[in-house]
């Protein structure tokens, strides 16, 4: 490589490393909700858990373009792995979440043989059928996970030793927002690495990548296990902040909903899954609440309109139709 190249390669992601000045304030105001917004703290909670679900599935989906139907087996075996242990070994909140993170690690790095050979459209049959074959065995296997009753009985103990549980959620939600920037910080090193580059690499065009002698796949079995780690740590907080795990972490609606929610956040962007968990929730919140029949009905409208319109110019009424339309879509094409 071109010496003046490889500097600017070098000088490229040391500026991409450097957080900008919205960064820290968006983290200040999450942690700061709980205390702001106690009658809040339980779905803060459940944004911070989706928010790293999604996360997880954008290192896969958005950096090196595979698609997954079936994410939701690693969410679900680090749920039940956290559950587990907390019931039948010891309740500690951080062994347990290693635990969970551990099992889906390891789910991760088998499945990941999956996804070596074929189409995409095969990978993407191969994947959903990982998640349906958990469904199956937790289901069957329910003298440990309780089937269709579910997981009950799941005590936790404090976190640290000096944080206890409290029903309202203020400490579940700072738990989980504490392991999801942790996890975020993790995410955003590795992307804006050189082996995120090699990643970019392989989404953009695989056969050029083997070209020029990255290893894509040995690449993509690493990227896939490090995301089904972070998919096994969500689920482990799932499961630990509410005490009960159910074959409700395996279904489909679980992989389903965090496709959805990258769909409103934007891939290949980490804070694309945060901001699509803060709007998928809270419109799922606001909806519910107002319709509990139909609120689906509501949700798909939504991203219905916001396919067809676009992420940038949905709160851009004025450039929906007409040469408003076409001055979006030109700005649109300048700005990529």
């Amino acid at each position: 490589m071109n010496p003046a190249t490889s500097s600017s390669a070098a000088a490229s992601l040391l500026q991409a490393r450097r957080f900008r000045w919205w960064e820290p304030v968006l983290w200040l105001l999450s942690f700061a909700a709980p205390l702001a917004l106690p009658s809040h703290a339980l779905i803060i909670n459940e944004i911070a858990i989706v928010a790293l679900f999604a996360i997880s599935l954008d290192l896969i989906l958005g950096y090196t373009g595979i698609v997954s139907l079936g994410h939701a087996a690693f969410f679900g075996l680090g749920g039940y792995a956290a559950a587990l242990f907390a019931k039948h070994v010891m309740p500690d909140p951080l062994v347990g979440l290693a635990v969970g993170i551990g099992a889906a690690t390891v789910l991760g790095a088998v499945a990941s043989l999956t996804i070596m050979r074929g189409t995409d459209l095969t990978r993407l049959m191969v994947t959903l059928g990982v998640g349906l074959v958990m469904l199956e065995l937790a289901n069957k296997l329910d003298w440990l996970t309780g089937g269709a009753d579910g997981l009950q009985g799941v005590m936790m103990g404090p976190v640290l030793g000096q944080f206890e549980f409290d029903l309202y959620g203020r400490t579940a939600a700072w738990y989980s927002l504490t392991v999801l920037l942790v996890f975020f910080l993790l995410a955003r090193r590795i992307v804006q690495s050189p082996f995120g580059a090699t990643l970019k690499a392989i989404r953009d065009n695989r056969l050029r990548a083997m070209a020029i002698g990255i290893p894509v796949t040995a690449k993509l079995a690493q990227v896939y296990t490090l995301a089904a780690a972070l998919a096994g740590a969500a689920g482990a907080l799932l499961t630990q902040t509410t005490g009960f795990a159910s074959l409700d972490l395996f279904e489909f609606h679980r992989s389903a909903d965090v496709m959805l929610i990258l769909v409103i956040g934007g891939v290949g962007w980490l804070y694309g899954g945060i901001l699509g968990a803060i709007g998928f929730k809270l419109l799922q919140d606001v909806i519910s609440s107002i319709t509990p029949q139909y609120w689906t009905f509501w949700v798909g409208l939504f991203l219905v309109v916001l396919v067809l319109v676009g992420r940038d110019r949905l709160f851009r009424p004025w450039t929906w139709f007409g040469a408003g339309r076409k001055a979006g879509a030109a700005s649109n094409t300048g700005g990529h």
